[in-house]
């Protein structure tokens, strides 16, 4: 490569112009009309209260000296890749996601524990009793299952909403709850303090974009089948939408091994915690399949960086309709709440309390 090409490359490049929430949407529209007129028009990505202008082909000193008297963006970052208003440049210091009183990216690991499914009313408080006492900040419970069956127990549906409302009521945590169609986020969104996209529809991208616009918590499972990459791209349309109040949770890929449900690929967390600013929540629950596994690979997500932790636990696992192998007893779970505790302290970090 020639000097001259050399210095094509580091000057002309396409920009991410990163905005604070101390500047205004019309002060952001004096940048749009003098890109426009400047021959670069763009548009304005709202990332929470900040928004972000992507520039291509521009010389980023001579950009910055002819704007005299706009805002000065706070960053300047190469733009790279498709998937890049998640980019950990954007917010060095991350995002923290807001779950009711829970706050999940803060430094600290959160517990979500509960059901995979919604049954009925005595297993659904008694659970959330139970992992409410041991130190779980939230709630999980799907009111819809997709299965790969079709005669597999598929969830109570909207009825199922009534139960984790009641649980919430009783515990005082908020809970997640699974959405499977576009048209179910309205109705839901009255409802629920966070969705989650489960992993067969991690590339649903029209249900992506309804979630995005609802504004609330997602916790956006990675597709058994699907890359780092094509996951960072599918919380992409989530935040296209406004909505940076995203978790990418690693819930175990498909792989030759056959020792378990699925291989929890703990790269992807560390890979993750490097490349974007969102939090990362782990679900060795479904990654493993068995009781026994749960502990050592969530304390193997906790040392990998993991914000959170997504289990499943259940009164009585051996009456549950959906995912009876892998949900933790009441005891189970007590123990690895305590081990936990310990682990997180040994990193240097705090297990969140109620």
């Amino acid at each position: 490569m020639t000097s001259r090409e050399e210095t094509i490359a580091v000057t002309h490049q396409d920009l991410l112009l990163v905005f604070d929430e101390t500047v205004t949407r019309a002060r952001v529209d004096g940048w749009l009309r003098y890109l426009e007129s400047a021959g670069t028009p763009t548009q304005a990505y709202r990332l929470g209260a900040s928004h972000v202008l992507p520039v291509s082909g521009v010389d980023d000193a001579d950009l910055l000296a002819a704007a005299a008297g706009l805002p000065s963006p706070t960053r300047r970052v190469p733009r790279g890749g498709e998937a890049w208003l998640g980019r950990r440049e954007l917010r060095p210091a991350g995002t923290e996601v807001t779950l009711g009183p829970t706050t999940i990216g803060d430094g600290s690991v959160a517990v979500i524990a509960g059901p995979c499914a919604v049954e009925t009313s005595e297993q659904m408080l008694a659970t959330a009793e139970l992992v409410a006492e041991h130190g779980a900040v939230a709630l999980r419970g799907g009111v819809f299952k997709p299965r790969t069956s079709p005669h597999s127990f598929q969830g109570l549906g909207f009825g199922g909403l009534e139960l984790l409302v009641e649980a919430r009521k009783r515990t005082g945590l908020p809970f997640v709850t699974e959405v499977v169609d576009a048209e179910h986020v309205k109705r839901l969104a009255e409802v629920v303090d966070g969705f989650q996209i489960g992993a067969r529809n991690m590339q649903n991208f029209a249900l992506l974009s309804a979630v995005g616009q609802s504004g609330l918590p997602v916790v956006l499972k990675r597709g058994f089948g699907c890359t780092v990459e094509e996951t960072l791209a599918a919380g992409e349309y989530l935040l296209l939408e406004g909505n940076d109040q995203v978790v990418l949770c690693e819930r175990g890929i498909r792989t030759f091994e056959p020792s378990a449900r699925f291989t929890l690929d703990l790269t992807a967390v560390a890979l993750w915690k490097q490349r974007t600013h969102l939090p990362v929540i782990v679900d060795p629950s479904h990654s493993g399949g068995r009781p026994e596994l749960v502990e050592p690979l969530s304390l193997a997500a906790v040392a990998a960086g993991a914000d959170a932790l997504l289990i499943d636990v259940h009164v009585r696992p051996e009456e549950a309709l959906c995912d009876a192998k892998q949900a933790l007893r009441p005891e189970q779970f007590a123990g690895l709440m305590t081990r936990l505790a310990g682990a997180a302290a040994g990193l240097g970090r705090t297990l969140q309390k109620r």
